[in-house]
């Protein structure tokens, strides 16, 4: 078999090429075009893409993958993402809290799986609306396959221990190594599937289709300076263009392309020009962004139900209370509210005032107040009234609150040509919208505030910093050169060769923000390659990393890594 057929094939189940038009689920009067791998209508001749299809389907080096059978381009990309190691990594990443080897709390591995799951259902849902499919089309196109595969490849750069890494190496890779654009999990999840993956002698990168890339980029811009006029610039910024409070002066809070990989953002997006602005989603994009969204308030919900963290004793005092006095609290100023949040009822009114605050022309107090009536009888008094005790009983009201719960969501979705600056074009109708807003509150107000949860995080926010260091010193001993990691040499040799583009040729991208000289080369390089070495790794292998680092480990060799 010759390199580029086996470069081809790689990724590729093979039972996916046996794929026909009767196991696809698509409506009825259509066909499966092999070529492109689209649900077509049948008064569109089989193997008759449109100009815009091809360009949906080209790879970087500017050709569209020929087809394999039955599987189409973004099918192949699909399942490039699922056999990445990269993927079978977020199986060891933490989603909020570290799993345990019981299984019991999603990990980023599962919650990939159940977004792309959504994702799918949500893309299906638009197709099969006459309305809703044609607007897609109008705005660049829908296809499941592409859907699913962003949703597969959405949270590959999120390091170990969740958000809580993603902020720490964030700020590490600013303060300590001048990287003026940081660290940020959806950028490092880009730069993975376009740079630092490989599928054997293709080169850098998992050689995606520029649908599939587009796809994955939920926030299209980079942390400043692109595109021109950036978008945090816009009266109403797009959701997590503004500069976050956190690191005020460092661009926007959210962005999904470091400086690196602006050349790939600019040709995954080439197709999609005509149809969308600049610093919108595709259509594609949108609709993973929504499945995340749905996933999320659902599915961690779950969890801590199941492990007894989110209690009906807890929670429902919240919601009622505001219920009953959300006059009275509509009354009282911010600072009032502020100093006392923990008072029943206190929370939830400062979350409508950010709401008000952030999305006013989405929010409505009265779908408001029937999504917290909702959520109350639902939630609180249907599956929280219930101690989850491991019974079939128990089980069963979990999975039925999920199915039911996905289902709504689901059939919630839309599709606008008009969408407000803070959403897109894939929506959420109000009243499920305002539901998803009150599930996320319930999650971060009875689960992420929890002081346990802050000691657990403030030992592994330690443990991301020491490893950072311990690194650093290693590759900055000039006597260890030739015995540091080879992937970390390697990762070293590329950001050199990017950083050193960028010098020549657009030295404006490297400068901070407030204009002074970025740091040289090399010390750029090393930073990047750092924080992406430390990025690819597992919960417990930067943890055991670490240890031996600091001679906590009596044996050179250990399965918890491999250098």
């Amino acid at each position: 078999m010759s390199a580029d057929v086996h470069a081809t094939l790689r990724g590729v189940h093979l039972d996916d090429t046996v794929r026909t038009s009767s196991t696809l689920g698509h409506a009825p009067h259509a066909v499966w075009c092999a070529d492109y791998g689209r649900c077509v209508n049948e008064d569109r001749r089989v193997g008759q893409a449109t100009t815009a299809d091809a360009d949906r389907a080209t790879r970087r080096d500017g050709t569209a993958t020929p087809p394999i059978g039955v599987a189409s381009a973004f099918r192949i990309d699909r399942d490039r993402i699922a056999v990445s190691p990269f993927f079978a990594r977020l199986g060891g990443v933490t989603q909020v809290v570290s799993g345990t080897d019981a299984g019991v709390l999603h990990n980023r591995l599962t919650h990939s799986l159940k977004v792309a799951q959504v994702a799918r259902a949500v893309a299906d849902r638009i197709n099969a609306s006459a309305e809703y499919g044609a607007l897609a089309e109008k705005l660049g196109g829908c296809d499941p396959e592409v859907a699913e595969a962003a949703a597969l490849g959405h949270d590959l750069g999120h390091p170990p221990f969740g958000h809580l890494g993603e902020q720490v190496l964030d700020h590490i890779a600013r303060e300590r190594f001048g990287l003026a654009d940081g660290f940020e999990g959806n950028a490092q999840s880009f730069r993975i599937l376009t740079t630092t993956d490989v599928r054997g002698p293709s080169g850098v990168g998992l050689d995606l289709t520029a649908a599939v890339r587009a796809a994955v980029l939920k926030y299209p811009w980079a942390r400043s300076r692109y595109p021109q006029p950036h978008p945090s610039t816009m009266d109403v910024p797009p959701r997590g263009a503004a500069e976050s409070s956190e690191a005020p002066g460092s661009g926007s809070s959210k962005f999904s392309a470091y400086v690196t990989e602006l050349d790939d953002v600019d040709q995954a997006r080439a197709p999609f020009a005509d149809a969308i602005e600049r610093w919108q989603q595709t259509i594609e994009a949108s609709v993973m962004d929504t499945a995340d969204d749905i996933a999320y308030a659902i599915h961690d919900l779950q969890d801590f139900h199941r492990i007894g963290v989110l209690q009906h004793a807890s929670v429902s005092p919240e919601l009622g209370v505001w219920l009953t006095a959300s006059r009275e609290l509509a009354h009282l100023d911010d600072v009032t509210l502020a100093a006392h949040s923990r008072r029943p009822g206190y929370s939830l009114e400062q979350m409508r005032r950010r709401l008000h605050a952030k999305d006013a022309p989405m929010v409505d107090d009265d779908a408001f107040r029937a999504a917290v009536t909702t959520v109350r009888t639902e939630l609180v008094d249907g599956l929280l009234a219930q101690v989850f005790d491991g019974s079939v009983e128990s089980e069963q009201a979990l999975a039925d609150f999920s199915a039911r719960w996905t289902s709504r969501l689901v059939d919630g979705v839309g599709v606008t040509d008009s969408p407000s600056t803070r959403s897109g074009h894939v929506t959420l109708r109000p009243q499920q919208w305002h539901e998803v807003q009150v599930l996320k509150f319930v999650h971060r107000r009875f689960v992420l505030l929890r002081p346990d949860l802050a000691l657990h995080q403030r030992g592994q926010a330690s443990l991301i910093t020491n490893l950072v260091s311990e690194l650093d010193s290693w590759l900055s001993d000039t006597r260890e050169s030739s015995r540091i990691p080879r992937r970390l040499h390697d990762l070293v040799e590329l950001a050199h060769t990017e950083y050193s583009g960028l010098a020549k040729d657009r030295p404006e991208l490297l400068l901070p923000p407030d204009g002074t000289e970025p740091p040289d080369v090399a010390s750029l390089a090393k930073g990047r390659a750092i924080v992406d070495f430390v990025a690819s790794l597992t919960d417990k292998q930067g943890a055991t990393l670490l240890d031996a680092l600091a001679g906590r480990v009596s044996a050179p060799w250990s399965d918890s890594f491999v250098l």
